[in-house]
């Protein structure tokens, strides 16, 4: 079993900044790509951005320049830095793995709970 635990959200002014981070727990084989997504009232579901396994990274235009991901390998944990934020930032984040467990051949994708992050103008 594989559990991705967010953290780091909350209540923010706009311009200001947070920190989001992902866990992976489990039976972890091997991670490959990690991403982030966010979700808006009434909206669907969007990537925000991706990092491989040799930190290759790729963001929505929506946050190029504003958002970094990166990811710790050795504690399988992968972080969004996200500054100058705008009210429109505002929905729940969800971390997104693919993970290769131990008794398993394939990697599979796996979801954490989701976050909420609410930008104030």
């Amino acid at each position: 079993q594989v559990h991705l635990v967010e953290s780091g959200g909350g209540l923010v002014q706009a311009g200001g900044s947070l920190r989001l981070s992902c866990a992976a727990s489990g039976s972890i084989a091997s991670i490959n790509t990690m991403a982030w997504y966010r979700q808006a009232p009434g909206k669907q579901r969007e990537l925000v951005a991706t990092i491989t396994t040799l930190s290759n990274t790729n963001y929505a235009d929506s946050v190029n320049g504003r958002f970094t991901i990166v990811r710790d390998n050795a504690q399988n944990t992968v972080f969004l830095q996200m500054n100058s934020l705008k009210a429109e930032d505002s929905a729940v984040y969800y971390c997104n793995a693919n993970i290769r467990t131990w008794n398993s051949s394939r990697a599979f994708y796996y979801w954490g709970q989701g976050i909420q992050v609410t930008v104030s103008s």
